[in-house]
């Protein structure tokens, strides 16, 4: 169980309204987070008593000071130890991106209670070897749910030579260019194969994330109300309770709100992680009194930070149908709505009802899928007698666009035009 468990990891997102679950693990946890901040104590401690000793010994010997400090160097040569001259150096670095290295993607894709089947389906159609997954159920599913996912990664075959299909992103892979987040209820328009290609082209800074700025009623009933939500506290998800106070708008930084489903790069996501200057955590902060703070989070730090608002591309890569009115809900999709997605030429399409038939459509006419997985390059294995080729692994480099890739490609030039650009964080 051990070994599941190593593999598949459930991560809850940092925005989500779910309370940390304690399991029988978390004595383990604690012992294991003890014993990695003990080093760093004591070789804290061992530098601060030689640099005290040095102190000391400065004081009664005057010829010290004429000589070089032994950090001087080390500090002129390894500016790449600060997180602001490591995310400049990423920044100026990716800027131009070779197109002929071919990116990875890390996906996040969450379900809720009876969603794990379909979650194995999502991660099925947008499988690449060069690409790593997270799989994450909240509380609302049961633990024989949990099992029963774990189990289907565990058990299939080409997740387990490949051992790349769980991975908890920003701090166990290092290997990754693009985040993408995904629901159960979405799904694929394009091959992996499509998305790579096209993403190789780009440069590693652009962020997918559609965002405008919070205003008129949603900035009053949003921003300006004060709510507890037990949600933070209680393992089970509870009504928001509203107050009757209100807060005043902030003036240090602008609100913006969009879309929840994002393609964010790794720059970005840390400095939202490890921002020097405290800006991420303060709206993180600010975000856990805030209404559906999953479409305002990423949003508001991207457009008022200067290093990234320019790198904001004003576009989820989704194609949704939204209700009339007030476009607060999307609708679910259907056979209709077929060829309006294909003319979306966008790479991700949400919400589906569960085995709609829409879905074996999109699997044969557009990603290939008469198996498992979505058609790639990287599958070379024989397909006679139904035989899965995509149980023989090839070059995982190697690309075989088709005519997603074209249609993508047709999206991002108009998204990376100067009429749509101009547009951003405004």
């Amino acid at each position: 169980m051990k070994k599941v468990y190593r593999k598949l990891i459930w991560i809850r997102d940092p925005l989500a309204r779910v309370k940390r679950h304690v399991s029988s693990h978390s004595g383990f946890r604690v012992f294991r987070d003890r014993r990695k901040w003990m080093f760093p104590f004591l070789a804290s401690f061992v530098l601060s008593v030689t640099l005290l000793m040095s102190v000391i010994y400065v004081q009664f010997d005057t010829s010290y000071v004429e000589e070089s400090l032994p950090f001087d160097n080390v500090l002129e040569e390894s500016n790449d130890y600060f997180v602001e001259s490591r995310l400049r150096m990423s920044l100026n670095s990716t800027g131009n991106s070779n197109s002929s290295e071919v990116p990875r993607l890390a996906y996040l894709i969450s379900g809720t209670k009876g969603d794990s089947l379909r979650m194995m389906r999502t991660l099925q159609a947008v499988y690449h070897p060069r690409n790593h997954y997270v799989l994450h159920l909240d509380l609302e599913a049961p633990p024989k749910e949990r099992l029963e996912l774990a189990m289907s990664v565990k058990s299939d075959p080409t997740f387990r030579e490949f051992e790349n299909a769980v991975a908890i992103l920003l701090k166990e892979s290092l290997n990754w260019d693009w985040f993408i987040n995904l629901s159960a209820s979405d799904y694929p328009l394009v091959t992996q194969d499509d998305m790579l290609y096209v993403f190789a082209k780009l440069s590693r800074n652009v962020n997918f994330i559609e965002h405008m700025k919070l205003t008129g009623w949603k900035l009053n009933q949003r921003a300006k109300s004060i709510i507890v939500d037990p949600g933070l506290y209680l393992s089970k998800k509870t009504e928001i309770a509203w107050t009757t106070q209100h807060r005043s708008l902030p003036t240090s930084f602008t609100l913006f709100t969009g879309s929840a489903w994002v393609v964010l790069t790794r720059s970005f996501l840390e400095y939202s992680i490890l921002g020097w200057d405290n800006f991420p955590r303060t709206i993180l902060m600010y975000y856990t009194n805030f209404v559906s703070s999953p479409e305002g989070y990423f949003h508001t730090v991207i457009c008022n930070t200067e290093e990234f608002k320019s790198t904001a591309i004003g576009h989820d890569l989704h194609y949704i149908s939204w209700d009339y009115p007030p476009k607060q809900h999307p609708n679910s999709l259907s056979i209709k709505d077929f060829d309006k997605m294909v003319k979306s030429k966008a790479p991700f399409a949400r919400k589906f009802h569960k085995n709609d038939p829409v879905l074996d459509k999109i699997d044969r006419e557009l990603l290939g899928r008469t198996h498992r997985f979505s058609s790639g390059s990287w599958c070379i294995g024989s397909s006679e007698n139904g035989a899965d080729p995509c149980s023989v692994r090839g070059d995982d480099s190697v690309l075989k666009p088709g005519p997603g890739a074209e249609r993508l490609k047709e999206l991002v030039q108009t998204l990376l035009s100067d009429e749509f650009r101009t547009k951003q964080c405004s």
